[in-house]
């Protein structure tokens, strides 16, 4: 009896990334588990036996996208709250095929959400930071407040609608700037 083929992190890795990357090139329903499978340097057989199939595969790619982001909040939280939204700029323009998968629309569909658990992790250090600084009612306005004003400013940045002589930096540091003002540390 043969033995059914291992597929370890590596591959998962590889297929969650080959998944972002082919998404954001194509748009979703422009691509096939087969073409993923290749790209990533498998079969679709470890697609199906890993994931189940492409709808599976990305969910499994937003949830991934999402821990990751949520990783990089929690080690920018201990800095405080600018700190996170300069943490929020530097994964998105690490990853910005998973966060434009994430943010995007492109998959937004019930059975392409993420589960809650996943997202509320990801959002838990802004809203731990906020908790220190408004009142306990106004935490999560305060919290979806802050991440407009950040997301708005990396989503224009990496859709590259501005003229290329914007500074981004400089913008974007005024975005933050702008959040520790309006929510200051009491």
């Amino acid at each position: 009896m043969a033995r059914p083929p291992l597929y370890d992190d590596a591959l998962r890795d590889r297929l969650l990334d080959a998944t972002a990357m082919m998404v954001d090139e194509k748009g979703p329903e422009r691509i096939s588990l087969r073409d993923i499978a290749q790209n990533a340097g498998t079969s679709t057989s470890a697609v199906y036996s890993l994931y189940g199939g492409k709808t599976e595969l990305l969910v499994a790619v937003i949830e991934h996208g999402f821990a990751s982001f949520g990783d990089a909040q929690a080690a920018a939280e201990p800095q405080g709250l600018r700190t996170l939204g300069l943490a929020y700029r530097e994964w998105a323009m690490a990853n910005p095929a998973l966060y434009r998968l994430m943010f995007g629309g492109g998959v937004a569909t019930e059975d392409c959400r993420p589960d809650d658990a996943t997202m509320s992790t990801a959002m838990a250090p802004l809203v731990r930071a906020l908790a220190a600084r408004v009142d306990e009612s106004e935490v999560m306005a305060a919290a979806l407040t802050v991440w407009a004003q950040v997301h708005g400013a990396v989503s224009l940045e990496l859709a590259g609608v501005t003229p290329p002589i914007v500074p981004w930096d400089s913008v974007y540091g005024a975005v933050v700037d702008a959040v520790e003002r309006a929510f200051p540390a009491r």
